[in-house]
């Protein structure tokens, strides 16, 4: 049996799609379309949180 070992979280904001390419509906000279690409503001790219966001309650 092998050891179980801790899994990272997924973002919950991209499902763990971190970067996603967007066509702009235009054609390069050879061809291809045009992308931009498009990173995930929440995880920055990584698909992965490092932490769960936590409500802070200020004042009395």
């Amino acid at each position: 049996m092998m050891p179980q070992t801790p899994t990272a979280r997924v973002c919950s904001h991209c499902d763990g799609f971190p970067v996603v390419h967007i066509t702009t509906g235009t054609c390069t000279t050879g061809g291809q379309r045009r992308t931009l690409a498009a990173a995930c503001p929440a995880c920055q790219g990584t698909g992965i949180r490092t932490s769960v966001a936590a409500l802070v309650r200020a004042g009395k």
